[in-house]
């Protein structure tokens, strides 16, 4: 007896109604970056190992799934390696491909592979799935789509303004009150790292920094000590653990905290223009906050670092991201090719509009009306009607087998499809159409015009 089969964990099949939905907020997302001027591109679904290893550092690079080589992979792989059980070392011999991590390095490799066919500044958007091999949870799958814009080529702070109105604009449109966008700045950690001695250590200091909501103010200064960190230095931090007031508050604090680091207060300026001309223009549904324990993506993010929270009604983690990287490109040989995007992450933007039951009901509207199916003569009657309306663009369909006519009234009651179509020999000879409408009962005969407006108002 052949096994019930499944799919592998952290990912997922999606039924019609499903995929209407992604769609939906795929199109909003995908019409508001054109409508920002961002022009679309695709890449591989997966790339050259070397090209994706050692850039999102070594967590990352742990998350990254590995294609073996085609054919005899073990014959070419190093004995040594194989008989001591290396997989790291073992792995760079059996596998040169992976699957892409994230739309953000691939374009890198993008930008620089076509930098010569390449208008620049470069506005580029990007809409395809990523593979982890993360512990799959609520919100985190290991096959999941990003929704990236990037801008390459400038390093106007422009830029970031207008991709903090983007993310408002698209919550916006996708009916999302409440949406918090959090903004930090890499210059501003580096500078609090540099003030308190501890420069060295800046990637601990920022990991554990951006834990304070997960393990609180004692947690972090647990693991900052368990880093290295002193207790003077920890000392020097502590208003940040208590990070309040409006964003021009919190600015002027950091100008006072960051006033011997030079690496910090460029950090501040770049934040107060931003935020300065963020809250002048306005947004409409979003909030804009400062939130100074924000480190994400510090391996390649060199300025503006955003972060965007769901409404507080859902419990859910981010559900967008992004950030200034000053020379991602350099990885690749391009030097000085400054860059800032934003990623939405659709999958959990999906989860809470589905919990906020903000989906409008014509998202899932199928077919407008069924035509019954009497055997051949009135099919090929019914088909050319559909052809018609099909080409009026309305949404109709028959059914293929001549069954019973009660079986064809239930297909259409549990496909949700409000409209039958009868027409047997007496609506032939009168070249009419009897329209059933499946909720209410209520049938009338009707010419082919009436049941084409019919339709279209319906």
């Amino acid at each position: 007896m052949a096994s019930k089969p499944s799919i592998p964990k952290g990912t997922r099949d999606f039924s019609p109604t499903e995929v209407a939905k992604r769609h939906y907020i795929i199109q909003i997302i995908k019409n508001n970056f054109e409508k920002f001027g961002f022009q679309p591109i695709e890449t591989p679904s997966f790339e050259n190992s070397e090209t994706l290893m050692g850039k999102y550092g070594e967590e990352g690079d742990r998350l990254i799934f590995k294609i073996l080589n085609s054919g005899e992979y073990l014959a070419k792989a190093n004995a040594t390696h194989l008989e001591n059980k290396d997989s790291t070392k073992l792995t760079a011999s059996i596998s040169e491909k992976a699957l892409r991590y994230d739309l953000t390095v691939p374009f890198a490799r993008y930008v620089v592979q076509h930098q010569n066919e390449i208008e620049f500044p470069f506005k580029r958007y990007q809409i395809q799935p990523v593979w982890r091999a993360d512990r799959p949870q609520k919100g985190r799958f290991r096959e999941f789509f990003q929704c990236d814009a990037d801008v390459v080529g400038s390093k106007s702070l422009w830029q970031e303004v207008e991709l903090v109105q983007l993310y408002d604009t698209v919550f916006s449109a996708l009916g999302l009150e409440g949406v918090t966008i959090k903004i930090n700045n890499r210059k501003i950690l580096s500078g609090i790292a540099d003030v308190i001695g501890a420069s060295d250590k800046l990637i601990d200091f920022t990991v554990a920094l951006d834990k304070l909501d997960k393990i609180g103010e004692e947690g972090v200064k647990k693991e900052m000590m368990e880093k290295g960190i002193s207790a003077a230095a920890i000392l020097k931090v502590q208003p940040l653990f208590h990070f309040t007031g409006t964003i021009s508050e919190k600015i002027s604090q950091l100008s006072v905290l960051l006033a011997e680091s030079e690496e910090g207060m460029k950090g501040v300026e770049e934040l107060r223009f931003i935020c300065d001309n963020v809250m002048k223009l306005g947004l409409s549904n979003s909030t804009l906050d400062l939130d100074v324990t924000l480190a994400r993506g510090l391996n390649y993010y060199t300025g503006a670092i955003f972060e965007v929270a769901p409404p507080k009604a859902v419990a859910m983690g981010s559900i967008g991201g992004g950030g200034r990287y000053d020379d991602l490109t350099g990885i690749f040989g391009l030097k000085n090719m400054s860059g800032v995007g934003i990623s939405f992450g659709l999958d959990r933007i999906y989860l809470v509009i589905e919990e906020l039951n903000l989906f409008p009901e014509t998202v899932t509207a199928t077919s407008k009306a069924l035509f019954i199916n009497y055997g051949d003569a009135e099919a090929f009657y019914g088909l050319q009607a559909i052809q018609k309306l099909r080409a009026a663009g309305i949404k109709v369909e028959l059914y293929p087998d001549n069954a019973k006519v009660a079986k064809q009234f239930q297909h259409a009651d549990k496909r949700g499809i409000p409209f039958a179509v009868i027409a047997g020999e007496q609506e032939i000879a009168s070249d009419t159409f009897v329209l059933k409408n499946l909720i209410s009962g209520e049938q009338r005969t009707v010419d082919f015009e009436s049941l084409k407006q019919d339709l279209l108002r319906s």
